[in-house]
């Protein structure tokens, strides 16, 4: 009956007790080396679990790498997963593109990993497959290749100086793209340096509602990110507050062209780093996600 014991840290452990070291082990090591090396999804019902920037994602799908109004980049990453909800908002918000503005779709960056979860670098949330980045660059003609597709950079839309968008690539379609992205019901914020948000407030006409879900943040002068609420079939998702009544333009947005934003001083004891996110740190059900085959 012994040989079928493990043998771990110069003991001879029954599989019970092998067990509970492997699932051990793993409560110890950082979820972004977990949930990194998943290659596929958890085949499970579809569902978002947790918040956004503390959570994981079962049942994903992957946004096809080539729609005929969007195209996925960087696909080295293995990023282009999300639930459901948000694959069918893409490729519906990518035709809506094609029809407001003279671009011929969109290109799609980051949104998740394979089972979601905190990811190796790059971003705190896009955890529950429910965020995009969508480049505000407008889709070419033609299809890129795998290697364009890494080494492409995206148009940097905000001013040198921080101040104002760059009125070389400002154009009236970056005002209906991203009015499109945030007057989609299921859309929750959609994020943007807060020089392109005060490029929106002047610039935008008629039906001014959707300024509300466009929120300024720190980056972001490249691309927006798209964020949808929690979908149904997904009770362990966390919802994000509701956004702020208002516009979110004029003296709002005052603070963030002050000096201090824009030239921050260094700190005078550098800040600690943050330890980093265990699987015993997201909900329950990730560990299930994460093990799951």
């Amino acid at each position: 009956m012994w040989a079928i014991a493990f043998l771990c840290c110069g003991l001879l452990l029954l599989p019970a007790v092998a067990q509970d070291v492997a699932s051990a082990r793993l409560g110890e090591t950082p979820a972004k080396q977990l949930f990194g090396v998943a290659k596929s999804p958890a085949p499970m019902a579809a569902q978002a679990i947790g918040f956004y920037s503390r959570g994981c994602l079962a049942g994903a799908l992957a946004l096809p790498v080539n729609g005929e109004t969007w195209q996925a980049m960087r696909l080295s990453r293995n990023r282009n997963w999300g639930h459901p909800a948000l694959i069918a908002f893409l490729e519906r918000f990518a035709a809506k593109v094609a029809q407001v503005s003279d671009w011929s779709g969109i290109l799609v960056g980051d949104m998740a990993q394979p089972r979601g979860g905190p990811m190796s670098s790059g971003h705190a949330s896009h955890q529950i497959g429910l965020d995009a980045d969508i480049w505000l660059t407008p889709m070419p003609k033609r299809e890129f290749s795998r290697e364009e597709r890494e080494k492409v950079s995206a148009t940097m839309i905000v001013r040198p100086d921080r101040l104002d968008v760059d009125a070389k690539v400002w154009t009236p379609s970056h005002v209906a793209v991203i009015k499109a992205a945030a007057q989609d019901p299921e859309v929750e914020r959609v994020l943007v340096n807060a020089a392109i948000k005060k490029a929106l407030c002047r610039d935008a006409s008629g039906d001014r509602s959707w300024l509300q879900k466009v929120r300024p943040y720190w980056g972001h002068d490249y691309h927006m990110h798209v964020r949808i609420g929690c979908p149904a079939g997904s009770p362990d998702c966390q919802p994000q507050d509701p956004v702020v009544p208002g516009e979110g333009c004029g003296k709002v947005l005052d603070w963030w062209f002050s000096e201090g934003n824009i030239h921050p001083k260094p700190p005078k004891v550098p800040p600690k780093p943050k330890p980093p996110i265990l699987l015993k740190d997201l909900p329950a059900a990730c560990r299930d996600v994460v093990l799951a085959k």
